[in-house]
């Protein structure tokens, strides 16, 4: 029987473990993921002699034979992964592991022989059924760097032995039901607590407890008070408080640190105003405020973060006027300023910058006036299609991040301090498809301009029709005059058109029908006139996407008549309201669209 130092069997419909390998001495590496073994794992496969690592996650393995008496493993790198397992007996305690992986099975409790556990370095048991109270046993060993107990049913920590600290570098506690104080016995390069019931105030010393080029995640708990001082004391880089109940000024620190690529504190209760103090050579790619109650002006000292990629302070109470001084900023891709109190012109005249990564302007429910700028959309290079019409990829560091939680998510990674890749999710609130929705994973061809809701005037520039990579544009709810440019049809990804409550005027331009991915149209409130085109998608929008426009007529508004409209004083008139008595609500199938489900 031929020898095998590294055997990979992986994803090959295995429905039993396969006889020969009970014969191999010195089968050093097992891989079986991703097969279709079921019921028992043998004791015969965990005693191989020199067998140092075995990989049966992704199968349906739903516990382990008792162990044979007096047995021994060389194994050190155990991955159950993704299976149904129980509970593992403690009479495996003879296993010593280096990396033990039980995510995504059906644990209940921490499995026993983990008491007996000397040497594990990496442990993780997320996403199982595990509940009550974490033991402090699980931390005492001396070797332990990882674990991952997120995506369980977990209430609190058992209280440190003799009020010890560990160190750890990763500490993944997301998704439980934490609840009460803070534990401040765990030293972590990473600490992630987010989903969690905590609801006290966050401890004033908590930046004893974060390292260097950390990443620290307390959002989505009831953390209330201040943001405490110490916090900046870490110089961490990920930095996520959001979706609390936090409350007083942002500290004057915080925007000072230079290290931190990732700020966080949307959806708090925050005042006072963003200071403006951030500094030369600052590494800051995310800075979210959106949803706080912040005033005063903008920070001008922003521009000073040259990485920036991700600006939100949406849904606050700023008053300014458009930063221009921003368009330095060429890595910018992400500009949400909607729902304050900005004011005057969008155009930058006196900028030579632009933004060629840009992918997402939103400037709705402001005091905007004045022309809409068409020029400098054309720089925008990610909404402007390729030669050959397709949508443009721009390739961001965006990840799928696949260590973290069992659905993918778009997102960025830093390396930290540790060479561990800690990844954080980019999430937005944005207005699509006439509906307010968080939206979590960004793709990278995503794009979307919204300045609904302002006062911009004149005429809707003709260039908006060369972003043929655009999938949202809401212009509603301003004083926008003329007709629709014919342009707009060569918009071919566009999803999403909403020029509701204008003063448009003219025919629908019949370049319409080429929008055949559009999946929300909404003209209604305007002074348009004429037949809407039919044999096209356009004809099959329910009528409240035109109704408003006292000259438009035809499906779904009005029933087509066999003859022609009628005559009145020599001249052709449009249908009375009474021939608009039959709605034409139903709506052919469109293209499925990519964002918009």
């Amino acid at each position: 029987m031929r020898a095998f130092p590294d055997l990979v069997l992986a994803s090959t419909k295995l429905r039993a473990f396969p006889d020969f390998l009970r014969n191999q001495s010195t089968l050093g590496n097992l891989d079986l993921s991703n097969n279709k073994l079921q019921g028992e794992v043998p004791n015969w496969i965990l005693s191989l002699k020199s067998l140092n690592s075995l990989d049966l996650s992704g199968n349906s393995l739903v516990t382990l034979e008792a162990p044979l008496p007096n047995s021994t493993s060389a194994l050190s790198s155990l991955d159950l992964h993704s299976n149904k397992l129980q509970g593992i007996h403690s009479s495996y305690s003879f296993l010593q592991l280096d990396h033990l992986g039980l995510a995504s099975n059906k644990l209940t409790t921490f499995p026993d022989f983990l008491r007996n556990q000397s040497h594990l370095i990496k442990l993780d048991l997320s996403d199982n059924q595990i509940q009550g109270q974490i033991p402090n046993w699980i931390w005492i060993f001396d070797s332990l760097q990882e674990v991952n107990l997120s995506c369980n049913s977990l209430e609190s920590l058992e209280a440190p032995l003799l009020n010890s600290t560990y160190v750890l570098s990763v500490v993944d506690l997301h998704s439980n039901q934490l609840q009460g104080h803070f534990p401040l016995f765990l030293r972590s390069s990473y600490l992630d607590y987010s989903r969690n019931n905590f609801s006290s105030s966050i401890p004033t010393d908590i930046g004893d407890f974060i390292f260097t080029r950390s990443y620290l995640s307390l959002s989505s708990n009831n953390f209330h008070g201040a943001i405490p001082k110490s916090i900046c004391n870490a110089s961490g880089k990920v930095l996520d408080l959001s979706n609390n109940s936090l409350s007083e000024n942002i500290p004057q620190c915080l925007t000072q640190l230079h290290q931190l690529s990732v700020i966080d504190l949307k959806r708090n209760n925050l005042s006072g105003t963003i200071p403006d103090n951030f500094l030369n050579g600052c590494e800051l790619q995310t800075l979210d405020l959106s949803n706080n109650k912040i005033q005063g002006q903008f920070p001008k000292s922003l521009v000073n973060c040259s990485k920036l990629e991700v600006l939100n302070i949406g849904n606050n109470n700023i008053t300014d006027t458009f930063p221009c001084f921003l368009m330095s900023l060429s890595t910018l891709r992400f500009l949400i300023l909607r729902s304050n109190k900005f004011y005057g012109s969008i155009g930058c005249p006196k900028t030579n910058g632009t933004w060629p990564v840009l992918q997402i302007i939103d400037l709705a429910h402001n005091n905007f006036s004045g022309d809409m700028p068409g020029r400098l959309s054309l720089t925008w290079q990610a909404m402007v299609s390729n030669e050959d019409d397709s949508p443009t990829n721009l390739g961001f560091s965006y990840q799928e991040c696949i260590n973290s939680e069992p659905t993918n998510r778009a997102c960025y990674r830093y390396n930290g301090e540790t060479d561990t890749d800690v990844y954080y999710r980019v999430a937005i609130t944005t207005n699509i498809k006439g509906l307010e929705l968080d939206v979590v994973k960004i793709l990278t061809i995503f794009t979307l301009i919204d300045y609904s809701s302002n006062k911009f005037n004149g005429s809707i520039p003709e260039e908006i029709g060369e972003l043929k990579s655009l999938y949202v544009l809401n212009l509603s709810g301003n004083a926008f005059t003329g007709n629709i440019p014919s342009p707009f049809g060569k918009m071919r990804q566009l999803e999403s058109l909403d020029l509701s409550k204008n003063h448009l005027s003219g025919q629908i331009p019949p370049e319409f029908a080429n929008l055949t991915f559009l999946a929300f149209l909404d003209l209604s409130n305007n002074e348009l006139v004429g037949k809407i085109p039919t044999s096209t998608q356009i004809s099959t929008f329910p009528n409240t996407s035109f109704e408003g426009n006292k000259g438009l007529w035809g499906p779904p508004l009005t029933v087509d008549a066999v003859l022609p409209p009628p005559i009145s004083n020599g001249n052709s008139s449009h249908p009375t309201l009474q021939e608009k008595t039959k709605n034409v609500m139903n709506r052919i199938p469109h293209k499925k669209s990519k964002f918009l489900a």
